[in-house]
C-alpha cells in the first residue's frame, strides 16, 4: 500500500530574521502533525508548490507576509490558491496594512490575517491557526503517495500499463481523465500535453508520456540485464514452478538467475483468491503468493530480471546460451524452462478490435475498479473464470458467466461452484457463446448465441473477461526440444517414445524425470507435457527440477 505523507504549513517572508521566527514558532507547535516549509521569495515559493503538487504532497495552510518585493502577499496567496484551492490562507501584515488585509478577505477569500509582531504566539498566533487547521482537517482527504497513472479507461495502452504494474505488485493510483477531476488538475499543474496519454507520474515528481513498459520498469527499479557472465542455472519463467525452482536453487548455493517476460506469478499471479493451496486455510491471492516467493528467492541471492524475454536457447557443449529480446546473451550450465501457458485467444468477430478496450484476457483484478456498478460478462467454466467472476461481483452490478457446457460441474471445483451459487449478482448461462462484440471506441454490446436453438440476443455489456483455456508458451524453444502435438515440452521417459530421440541424446543414461531432449535443460510446471495444472504441483516440480540440476551438474 502507498503511505500517507504529512501535509505542509508553508510560510513566506522576504525578511530572513522574521522568517526564522515564523519557522521556530510553527515548529514548536505543529511539527508532530505537519511538515514546516519556508521560503523568502514568492516566485521560488510558487515553483516549490508546483513540485510539491507533483509529488502528491498537500498544503494545509499558507502564512504569507504582505510587503514583499516582486509580489505582494495577497497576489501570492491568489496564485497559491490555484495550486492548492483547499489550503487555508493567512496574511501576515503590519498595522498600517490592516485595511488591505480586510479587503483581501472578500477579494481573494483570505481566511485570516495576523498582525506583526505576534508575540506571544500562544495568544496571538496559535489560537487562530489551530482553528483554521482543525477546519481544514475536517474536509481533508489525505492524498496517498505512490505512482499515478492518468489515461482513458478504454485505452489498450492504459490497460497494458495497469496490468504490468499490478502484476509486479507496484501500488499506483488510476485516474480516468474522463471521470476523475483530479486527473485534470494534475495535468494542468504539471503542464502535461493532453495528446500523449497515458501519463505515468512517479513519486519523485518525474513523469513519462505514452511510455514503453521497459521505460517504466527502469523507473521502478526492475533489472533487465544480467550481472554475471556465467550461471549454474537460469530459470525461464516466474510462475509457481519457476519461483519454487529459484528459491531452492538459491537456498542450495547455486548461482541462480530468474528471467520473466511479464510479471511474477504467471497465470496464478492473476488469481484473486487461491483457496486450495496447502497451509493457507483462508486462501491467498496469486499476487500475495508471488510477492512472498520473490522476497524469499531474493533473500537467497537469486538474481531476477523482469520484464525480459528469452528469444532463443542454444547448446554449446556443456553450456547453454540464452539470447534475450535486446540481443544480449546469457551463459549457463543448466536451464529450467517454466514459461507456463498463455490465454487462448477468442477469434469471434469484434473481440480483437476491443481487446484492451473493454475486452480482457484474465485481468479481473486489474480492471475490477473500472467495473463499479456495471454489467460484465465472463467467458469460461474453469477455476480461473470462477475466481474472476467472484472477485468482479464485489464491484460490478451484474456478472454473467457464459459456458458452452450445460453447467459448471464438469469443469470447476465444487467449492467455487458453491461460492458462485451463493452470490446474488452472478448469473450462469449454460450452452451460451458470444458470436460478436460491438461498440464504437470500446465494447458496448455483445451478441449472444444460444447453442441449442441458435437464437441470437444482443445485450448491453460494459466489459468482457475471457478465460477459455490456455496454450503452452513454447514457440521460442528450439525445434530439437521435443514437444507433444499440443506444443507442451516432453520430458523423462516420455521422450523414449520419440523416434528421433536416440539419435539426439548423447548421454549413456536415460533422461531424468523432468529433463528434456537436451541434457541439462529441464521443464517444470504447466509448460511440461503431462503436468497437473495445480499451483501445488507446479511448486513441487520447480523444487524437483533443482534436484535434477544438482545431479546433472555433478556428472558434468
Amino acid at each position: 500500500m502507498a503511505t500517507e505523507k504529512k501535509p505542509v504549513i508553508f510560510s513566506i517572508d522576504d525578511d530572513p530574521q522574521v522568517l526564522r521566527s515564523i519557522k521556530r514558532d510553527l515548529r514548536n507547535r505543529y511539527k508532530q502533525d505537519y511538515r514546516i516549509l519556508n521560503e523568502e521569495s514568492p516566485v521560488r515559493a510558487l515553483e516549490a508548490l508546483e513540485e510539491l503538487k507533483r509529488q502528491g504532497i498537500d498544503v494545509a495552510l499558507f502564512l504569507s507576509d504582505q510587503r514583499m518585493p516582486g509580489m505582494i502577499g495577497v497576489d501570492f496567496l491568489e496564485q497559491a490558491r490555484k495550486i492548492y484551492p483547499q489550503a487555508k490562507r493567512v496574511l501576515l501584515t503590519a498595522y498600517s496594512d490592516k485595511d488591505i488585509a480586510i479587503r483581501a478577505i472578500n477579494d481573494v477569500n483570505l481566511d485570516y490575517y495576523l498582525m506583526k509582531p505576534w508575540d506571544p504566539p500562544e495568544e496571538l498566533m496559535y489560537p487562530v491557526l489551530d482553528e483554521l487547521l482543525q477546519e481544514w482537517q475536517r474536509e481533508y482527504e489525505p492524498e496517498l503517495s505512490g505512482i499515478k497513472l492518468i489515461g482513458f479507461q478504454y485505452s489498450p495502452k492504459s490497460h497494458q500499463i495497469k496490468d504490468f504494474l499490478s502484476g509486479n505488485l507496484v501500488p499506483y493510483h488510476w485516474l480516468d481523465i474522463n471521470n476523475d477531476k483530479k486527473a485534470g488538475e494534475v495535468m494542468e499543474i504539471m503542464k502535461i500535453d493532453a495528446e500523449q496519454f497515458p501519463v505515468i507520474i512517479f513519486e519523485d515528481g518525474s513523469w513519462l508520456q505514452n511510455p514503453d513498459i521497459s521505460e517504466i520498469a527502469s523507473h521502478i527499479g526492475l533489472k533487465s540485464s544480467a550481472q554475471h557472465e556465467l550461471y549454474d542455472v537460469v530459470i525461464i519463467g516466474a510462475g509457481p514452478a519457476g519461483l519454487a525452482a529459484a528459491v531452492y536453487g538459491g537456498s542450495e548455493g547455486l548461482k541462480t538467475l530468474l528471467v520473466e517476460r511479464r510479471a511474477p506469478g504467471g497465470q496464478a499471479g492473476t488469481s484473486s483468491r487461491i483457496e486450495n493451496y496447502l497451509g493457507f486455510p483462508n486462501g491467498l491471492s496469486g499476487a500475495e503468493l508471488s510477492q512472498r516467493a520473490i522476497a524469499q528467492a531474493t533473500r537467497f541471492g537469486v538474481e531476477f530480471l523482469s520484464p525480459t524475454e528469452v528469444h532463443s536457447l542454444e547448446t554449446d557443449g556443456q553450456y547453454k546460451k540464452l539470447t534475450l529480446s535486446d540481443g544480449s546473451t546469457i551463459n549457463t550450465r543448466a536451464v529450467v524452462v517454466a514459461t507456463g501457458v498463455s490465454y487462448r485467444k477468442l477469434s469471434t468477430p469484434g473481440v480483437e478490435t476491443f481487446t484492451g478496450a473493454g475486452i480482457y484476457y484474465g485481468a479481473a483484478m486489474t480492471e475490477a475498479n473500472g467495473c463499479k456498478g456495471r454489467v460484465v460478462y465472463v467467458i469460461g467454466g474453469g477455476n480461473s473464470a470462477g475466481q474472476g467472476a467472484v472477485y468482479l461481483s464485489q464491484f460490478a452490478r451484474e456478472v454473467h458467466i457464459l459456458i458452452r457446457k450445460p453447467d459448471l460441474t464438469q469443469t470447476m471445483s465444487s467449492y467455487l461452484i458453491d461460492q458462485i451459487g451463493a452470490i446474488d449478482n452472478i448469473y450462469v448461462h449454460g450452452r451460451m457463446q458470444v458470436s460478436e462484440a460491438k461498440g464504437s471506441d470500446h465494447l458496448e454490446k455483445l451478441v449472444l448465441e444460444d447453442m441449442e436453438t441458435n437464437q441470437l440476443t444482443e445485450v448491453a455489456a460494459d466489459a468482457l473477461f475471457i478465460f477459455i483455456g490456455a496454450k503452452p508458451y513454447t514457440d521460442w524453444v528450439p525445434a530439437s526440444l521435443f514437444r507433444d502435438d499440443k506444443g507442451y515440452i516432453e520430458t523423462g521417459r516420455d521422450l523414449l517414445r520419440q523416434a528421433q530421440f536416440s539419435k539426439n541424446w548423447k548421454k549413456q543414461r536415460e533422461p531424468y524425470l523432468l529433463e528434456t531432449s537436451h541434457s541439462g535443460i529441464f521443464a517444470s510446471g504447466d509448460v511440461r507435457s503431462g503436468a497437473m495444472n495445480r499451483v501445488a504441483s507446479a511448486v513441487g516440480e520447480g523444487a524437483m527440477a533443482i534436484k535434477f540440476v544438482h545431479e546433472y551438474l555433478a556428472e558434468s
